[in-house]
């Protein structure tokens, strides 16, 4: 019996969305992602506990900043003993609107790979798709540091990211698909939103539709997702990011039973890319989109107050 993600991998790269790389192993996953919430869960772990304590020890004494990235490239360094692809790696939230500081950050993120003898080719660096963040990875692509733009809802982030030569970015479905949802309340018919049909679902095609037209490199990997419905609608796509909780169930699904059938397919580059958004031009966009600006706005919060937390957990030991 094949199982779903089985099926899923033949058209789709399959990235585990967690830090826990002691639970990874078991789904075979080529990529892995990470963010400081999912830091933050791994480490209140108690068989973490002794990786925290050790990276913290090791270090004291040391910036907590820096000690805070120890911790994070630990965690990376691990992973990449599990899986044979890539680990991406996340810039501290709070920096999304510091271009200089964010591409510093970055750089000492790299630094710390390649010290433990990892090339930049298994190394992701993650950024929020602010202006800023864009910008930042626009430097970075340059130097040969590749970049996982994150927090990805609108149509313009994805253009500005193409704009830049960015490696890979990373559309939200899930949490555009809670948008939509919320509002619209009552009036919400999950079935006439369901596969295809999800808003989450179909902005991540519209991008991605939007890329393989126009010749465009970056990569597209649909992260957030609520259920198993989202993530088979993408199949395709060229990476989705899936937490081991929905990978569990795409491995207990039976693919012979409940087939994968792929509905994204690469098209071949027929028209020339458009002329680069503008900084003006891509403010706006976003502004005008509504769920984008909001759900942009709450990840980025949300994200640093749990870094603040994982900087807690940290001082505590230093």
């Amino acid at each position: 019996m094949a199982s779903q993600l089985e099926q899923l991998k033949s058209f789709t790269t399959v990235v585990a969305d967690t830090g826990d790389f002691k639970q990874m192993a078991q789904f075979a996953p080529r990529d892995a992602t990470t963010n400081p919430s999912l830091i933050l869960k791994a480490v209140q772990k108690p068989e973490y506990a002794p990786l925290l304590a050790d990276t913290v020890a090791a270090h004291r004494g040391e910036p907590l900043e820096a000690i805070v990235d120890q911790v994070l490239v630990h965690f990376g360094l691990e992973i990449l003993k599990v899986i044979p692809g890539r680990v991406s790696t996340e810039v501290d939230a709070r920096l999304s609107f510091d271009t200089e500081a964010t591409v510093a950050r970055a750089r000492h993120l790299m630094g710390l790979y390649e010290a433990a003898g990892v090339g930049r080719d298994r190394v992701l660096i993650k950024i929020a798709a602010t202006w800023e963040g864009i910008q930042a990875a626009r430097l970075l692509e340059r130097e040969g540091i590749h970049c996982n733009l994150t927090l990805l809802f609108a149509f313009s982030q994805a253009q500005a990211c193409g704009d830049a030569g960015v490696q890979l970015i990373s559309p939200f479905v899930g949490r555009i698909y809670d948008w939509y949802k919320k509002s619209a309340g009552a009036a919400w018919d999950e079935a006439a939103n369901a596969g295809g049909n999800d808003p989450g679902v179909k902005s991540v095609a519209r991008i991605y539709q939007y890329y393989k037209q126009h010749g465009i490199r970056t990569e597209v990997m649909g992260a957030s997702f609520r259920n198993v419905g989202q993530i088979l609608a993408l199949a395709g796509c060229d990476l989705l990011t899936i937490s081991p909780e929905l990978l569990a169930q795409l491995q207990a699904a039976d693919g012979d039973a409940a087939p994968v059938v792929r509905h994204l397919l690469d098209e071949a580059s027929t028209h020339p890319a458009p002329a680069p958004l503008s900084e003006a031009a891509f403010r706006y966009a976003l502004n005008e989109d509504a769920m984008a600006t909001e759900k942009l706005a709450e990840g980025i919060r949300a994200f640093a107050v749990d870094a603040g937390k994982l900087d807690g957990l940290i001082q505590a030991q230093r």
